[in-house]
């Protein structure tokens, strides 16, 4: 039994890391067809690992979306309330844009309502410190941490074919925070 969980683990690691490289390569709608050949294994034992998209995707992007729950973690209690949203919403676009595919990732599934999702991970990481930024004066009540990730989704999903997607990311950004966290000194030149 112990060699067969070993082999399982292996496999699993082995598909997982040819998912990643063909994600960034084609994006979110790579087939796993396509995965199961790049892996030299059958489809079969690609959706025994991953029974669905959603599940293969919320796999390759696991380690980001932990790192940008940790981002937001170290920033909440940082001294300015606004910089630190907008770090750690900056963290968020820079993740994003530089992993073909992970914004589809970052979107609410409704076929997976009450199963965790990588959305709910990063929208209560971005809780505190949207929070904060709304106490401090720095954001409109009304604006909650979905919203902020289905901006951040959407600016993603625009660039996402962008000759330099993680700049053109960033720019749309800039302009989206001077909308909704306009700030006297913001300038038309560099980040919010």
């Amino acid at each position: 039994m112990r060699a067969q969980r070993s082999d399982a683990q292996r496999n699993y690691a082995r598909i997982l890391a040819v998912a990643e490289r063909e994600v960034a390569a084609h994006g979110a709608e790579v087939s796993f067809q396509q995965i199961a050949r790049a892996a030299g294994a059958g489809s079969a034992t690609v959706r025994r690992h991953f029974p669905s998209r959603r599940a293969l995707l919320d796999a390759v992007f696991r380690e980001r979306v932990e790192a940008l729950t940790g981002r937001a973690a170290e920033l909440a209690g940082a001294e300015d309330a606004r910089a630190a949203l907008l770090d750690w919403l900056a963290a968020l676009v820079e993740y994003a844009a530089s992993a073909r595919g992970m914004a589809v990732t970052l979107m609410r599934d409704e076929a997976g309502v009450g199963q965790e999702q990588p959305c709910d991970h990063v929208t209560d990481a971005g809780e505190p410190l949207l929070k904060r930024a709304i106490d401090a004066g720095a954001l409109s009540a009304g604006v909650t941490s979905a919203d902020l990730l289905t901006l951040v989704t959407g600016i993603v999903l625009a660039t996402e074919r962008n000759p330099d997607p993680a700049a053109e990311a960033e720019r749309l950004l800039t302009l989206a925070v001077r909308g909704i966290s306009p700030q006297p000194h913001d300038t038309q030149e560099g980040r919010p």
